[in-house]
């Protein structure tokens, strides 16, 4: 195979074909990506996060308990989605805090689905506890974001060091908190 940009391993990687350096991108490398680079670099290594932080014990317990009934957690290649409702792809997130990290994390699903699966569809971003619901469309600007973001997580995930640490108003909270600041 000749030698092709991040965009194309991971079109290449999700539909089979031989590659040179499979390449793949999941919804929450997507996130982690628009949050903090140093935490996408932490959980491309399989450094397992604090499951007792306060923040990631709330966001299972309402990933567990929100659309219960309708809950299905379809995987698709790189991507899981939480629920299918009424032909929308729909992403459950325990509040809004980081609410432009999830909208790239649901328009990765909307693109990942129009590239491969060639289904297009409208998304929408849920927020339970808050109830409070936003529909997400792929414009082909959020399209060349995602995209964007696609060759900037190549990068950081393909270096053989983290990204410097940059102190950020939720650092606290970040599961990841003590492989940073302590």
């Amino acid at each position: 195979m000749n030698e092709t940009g991040p965009v194309d391993k991971l079109i290449a990687t999700a539909n089979g074909e031989p590659v040179d350096e499979p390449f793949r991108v999941t919804g929450v490398m997507m996130q982690y990506y628009h949050v903090c680079e140093r935490e996408l670099w932490f959980a491309s290594r399989h450094l397992e996060i604090d499951r007792e932080n306060a923040s990631v014990v709330r966001g299972t317990q309402v990933d567990e308990s929100a659309y219960a009934d309708e809950r299905q957690n379809l995987s698709l290649g790189m991507i899981s989605l939480d629920l299918l409702q009424d032909g929308r792809i729909v992403e459950v997130k325990p509040s809004s805090t980081l609410e432009e990290p999830a909208r790239m994390q649901l328009s990765y699903y909307l693109w990942y689905l129009e590239e491969i699966a060639n289904v297009s569809r409208e998304g929408v971003l849920a927020h339970p506890t808050e109830r409070r619901r936003e529909t997400v469309e792929l414009t082909n600007e959020r399209a060349a974001k995602v995209e964007d973001a696609i060759r900037a997580i190549h990068e950081i995930v393909t270096s053989e060091t983290p990204p410097e640490a940059v102190e950020k108003p939720f650092c606290t909270s970040c599961a990841y908190h003590d492989f940073c600041w302590c």
